[in-house]
């Protein structure tokens, strides 16, 4: 069985994973929409999709907090 990370973690992986599959979702759709599917359509998307995650990934890290924050102000 894999080792797991401790507890503490959670707050850090959790905007890893989500920020890895939205922005692989919303690069995919941006850029098949702007190109289309030209040959190097992989090198493009590939591209696309680190820069986006680049900047997703620490954005979700500065607003998670917040969202959290405001999440318990709507929900009961």
């Amino acid at each position: 069985m894999a080792k797991k990370l401790p507890a503490k973690y959670e707050t850090k992986v959790m905007p890893l994973i989500l920020s890895i599959l939205m922005t692989f979702i919303v690069s995919l759709v941006s850029t098949i929409r702007a190109v289309g599917m030209p040959d190097n359509f992989m090198q493009l998307w590939s591209q696309a999709w680190l820069i986006s995650w680049l900047v997703a990934f620490p954005v979700l890290l500065i607003l998670l907090p917040i969202v959290k924050r405001l999440t318990k102000v709507i929900v009961e």
